[in-house]
C-alpha cells in the first residue's frame, strides 16, 4: 500500500511539474531576453483555458478545442505584446510591475465580462474519463497520464525549438547577452513577438490540460504565477533547462508535502489540528526550497547570465 501511494504521489508530482514547466518556460525567456517583469503571464493561462474550455463546449471536442485554443492564445500574446507590452521594455522594473499588473486585472475584467463570473466546465475526452491498471493493483487516471505525456512532449518539442534551430539560437544569445545578439543583426522586436507567442501558446497547452482538474474561473492565473516565478528563481533566469529541473523539483516537493506532512503532523498535534495546519506547511515547502537555492546559488541552478 505505501509503495503503492508513493508511486502516485511521484506521477502526480511528476504531472504537476511539467505543467510548471509549460508556464515558467515562457515566462523565464521573456525575462532572460527581455529583463521584463512580466505578471500578465498568468493571464495567458486563464485566457487560453477560457478559449480552450468554450470551443469545446461549443463543438463537442476536447481535441479541437484545445487546438484552436492554443492558437487563439498565441494570437492573443502577440497581439499584447505588440499593443502594450512593447512600451514597457526600456522602462524599470517598477514599470513593469505596474503596467503588467495592470494588463492582468484588466484581463481579470475582460474575461468576466465576455464570459461571466461562474466558472466554465472542461470534461476531458470519455475515452480517457477511467483508470488504467500500471501494475497488479496500481490503478492511475488515465487523463493525468495523458498530461504527464503531452508535458514530456511539449517540453521535447521545446528544446529542439532551442537548442537546434536557427531563432533557438538567437533566444539562446538573447538570454545570455542581449547587446551582443542585436549587435550580431538579430531582429529583436521579431523575436520578442515571436517568443511572446511561444509562451502564451505554452501556457494554454497548461490551463487547457489542467482545466478538467481544476476550475477554469477568473483570477486563475495568480496563485500558479507565484509558483512559475518560484520556479525560475529555482532554476535561473533565461534557461530552460533550469526551469525544467525547477518545475519538477518544485511539483514533487509539493505534492510530496501536500500528501505526508498532515498524517506526520497527526501524530505530534492531533487529527483536527493537524488537518487544519498540515496543508499551510505544506504550501511553505516550496518557499524553503527556493530559499535554500538561492542560499547555495544565488543565481539559480542553470543561470544563463549576470
Amino acid at each position: 500500500m505505501n509503495t503503492i501511494l508513493i508511486l502516485e504521489q511521484m506521477l502526480n508530482g511528476l504531472q504537476f511539474g511539467l505543467m510548471l514547466f509549460l508556464l515558467a518556460a515562457g515566462l523565464t525567456l521573456v525575462f532572460g531576453i527581455m529583463d521584463m517583469i512580466n505578471l500578465a503571464h498568468g493571464s495567458l493561462y486563464m485566457v487560453g483555458a477560457y478559449l480552450i474550455a468554450s470551443i469545446a463546449q461549443a463543438t463537442g471536442s476536447f481535441w479541437l478545442g484545445l487546438g484552436l485554443g492554443i492558437i487563439g492564445a498565441a494570437v492573443f500574446g502577440m497581439l499584447l505584446e505588440m499593443t502594450v507590452l512593447r512600451r514597457l521594455y526600456q522602462r524599470d522594473h517598477v514599470s513593469q510591475v505596474l503596467g503588467t499588473f495592470a494588463c492582468l486585472l484588466m484581463c481579470n475584467e475582460g474575461v468576466r465580462m465576455i464570459w461571466g463570473s461562474q466558472p466554465l466546465s472542461l470534461n476531458p475526452p470519455a475515452a480517457l474519463a477511467g483508470p488504467v491498471e500500471l501494475m497488479t493493483g496500481f490503478y492511475y487516471p488515465a487523463y493525468r497520464l495523458v498530461i504527464i505525456g503531452v508535458g514530456l512532449l511539449v517540453a521535447g518539442l521545446l528544446y529542439v525549438l532551442i537548442a537546434h534551430t536557427r531563432i533557438g539560437m538567437q533566444v539562446r544569445a538573447g538570454a545570455a547577452n542581449r547587446e551582443m545578439a542585436m549587435a550580431m543583426g538579430t531582429n529583436v522586436q521579431r523575436l520578442f513577438t515571436a517568443v511572446f507567442g511561444v509562451g502564451a501558446a505554452l501556457c494554454a497547452v497548461a490551463g487547457g490540460m489542467l482545466g478538467p482538474l481544476l476550475a477554469v474561473q477568473v483570477g486563475m492565473g495568480e496563485s500558479i504565477l507565484i509558483l512559475a516565478f518560484v520556479v525560475i528563481v529555482i532554476g535561473g533566469i533565461g534557461s530552460i533547462r533550469g526551469a525544467l529541473l525547477g518545475a519538477l523539483l518544485v511539483g514533487m516537493v509539493d505534492t510530496a508535502g501536500r500528501t505526508l506532512i498532515p498524517p506526520s503532523l497527526g501524530y505530534v498535534m492531533g487529527p483536527e489540528a493537524a488537518s487544519n495546519a498540515g496543508p499551510a506547511v505544506a504550501s511553505i515547502l516550496i518557499y524553503v526550497l527556493m530559499a535554500a537555492v538561492l542560499f547555495f546559488k544565488p543565481r539559480g541552478l542553470f543561470p544563463t547570465h549576470g
